[in-house]
This record gives C-alpha cells, sequence and structure tokens, in this order.
C-alpha cells in the first residue's frame, strides 16, 4: 500500500508539469511591429497622457520698436545688394567708400588691392560678415 501511494505520487508530480505548461504564442500590440491596427490610437492617447512635458511656444510678438530696428536693417541689407549689383554691372553712384551705422548694425566699406569690401558688424551679437566685389 506504501508503495502504491508513493508510485502515485510519484507519477502525480511527473504529469503535473504538463498541466500546467502552455504554448507561448508572441501577439505585437503596436502597429508599428505587426500589431492590430485600431490598437494606434490608444496606444497614441495613452502615451500623450502619460507625456508631461510641454512644449514651450517661442512665437514672442515683438515690440514696435523691434519691428521697426528688423525692417531697418532689412532694408539697409537690401540697399547694400542694390549697390552691390549696381557696382558690379559698372553703374555710377555704386557703393561709395565710408562708414555707416544703422541701428545695430555698423557698415564699412573701403578699398583694397583685393577690391572694394565691405564689412558689416552686428553691434548687438558681434556677427561679422565681410563682403569682397573684386575689381
Amino acid at each position: 500500500m506504501k508503495k502504491n501511494i508513493i508510485f502515485f505520487l510519484f507519477f502525480l508530480a511527473s504529469t503535473s508539469w504538463v498541466i500546467l505548461a502552455q504554448e507561448f504564442v508572441y501577439k505585437p500590440i503596436n502597429p508599428a511591429f505587426g500589431g492590430e491596427v485600431f490598437n494606434y490610437q490608444w496606444l497614441l492617447s495613452s502615451a500623450e497622457a502619460q507625456n508631461f512635458y510641454e512644449e514651450v511656444e517661442e512665437d514672442v510678438e515683438l515690440t514696435d520698436l523691434q519691428e521697426f530696428n528688423q525692417n531697418l536693417n532689412r532694408q539697409l541689407l537690401n540697399r547694400i545688394n542694390q549697390a552691390l549689383l549696381n557696382s558690379q554691372v559698372n553703374i555710377e553712384d555704386g557703393l561709395q567708400p565710408g562708414v555707416y551705422n544703422f541701428g545695430s548694425l555698423n557698415v564699412h566699406v573701403y578699398q583694397s588691392t583685393g577690391g572694394l569690401v565691405v564689412e558689416v558688424l552686428d553691434i548687438n551679437t558681434g556677427e561679422q560678415t565681410q563682403i569682397i566685389i573684386p575689381n
């Protein structure tokens, strides 16, 4: 009898793992990796709900003085562009040598051995641009 009980317990222990085993099946959820297409909206809304970062809007409205300054700078660069073009096609009264100050821009025009040099310096930022018009 004791032998039958031990045999029964051994049989029960050896077959119980088969009862608990199951087949592993991978089913992707994300539609980007082969999952159901209808899960996309749910995944997106879950991600947005967990996103605590807020976008910083850099759409800063300029004051009238700042707009005027930008407009003046744009007009100055346009005039230099026109003068450079006139100088290249030999139209008289083109860009004349000298130092010009317009708002935050300091423009230095001078003649060198390589040609006419236009140096534009932004006093606020320190940015400098040099344009050389060959002879």
